[in-house]
């Protein structure tokens, strides 16, 4: 019988990410405490810039824009957003979507599958990506269990299960 496998990756929809985006920029037009404060969020190049006239603002306009993302089905983890900078006479945030798995973090889950999971499952690193094969499904399943449970600093999805 052939090896089963899944493949462990980082990677965040754009057009979710789009959509959350938009959503919050609707928000920021029809809140009142919103008004005359010159709030915007919008993609800069492949950044989000957020942009307001004090740091509290600006700070609203990051909190309105991540639960925007969760209610999307977003990981946080995702999310890369910077301190708030004065530039000029207003106050910006520059925000990125991270994906992809570094060589140093699948290293760090491989090592936890290896030290921790069932015996007989391989993580092999490929890129960005992380594939897990082992002879048992239920052991597969267990590896799933087994990295969710863990607190990572990175989002993670499981893909091609076969």
């Amino acid at each position: 019988m052939a090896d089963s496998s899944f493949d462990i990756v980082s990677k965040v929809e754009r057009q979710e990410v789009d959509n959350a985006l938009n959503q919050a920029s609707r928000e920021l037009t029809t809140r009142f405490d919103f008004k005359n404060v010159g709030a915007s969020i919008e993609w800069s190049g492949d950044k989000i810039e957020m942009k307001a006239n004090s740091e509290d603002r600006v700070n609203a306009i990051l909190d309105v824009f991540q639960t925007k993302l969760v209610k999307r089905g977003i990981s946080l983890k995702a999310l890369d957003a910077g301190e708030p900078m004065l530039s000029g006479k207003e106050y910006k945030i520059f925000a990125t979507i991270e994906e992809g798995i570094s060589q140093e973090n699948a290293k760090k889950v491989a090592k936890i599958i290896r030290d921790e999971g069932p015996k007989g499952v391989k993580a092999q690193v490929q890129g960005e990506e992380l594939r897990v094969t082992s002879k048992s499904r239920d052991d597969l399943q267990a590896v799933q269990a087994l990295v969710k449970g863990k607190d990572l600093d990175f989002a993670i999805q499981f893909v091609n299960y076969r």
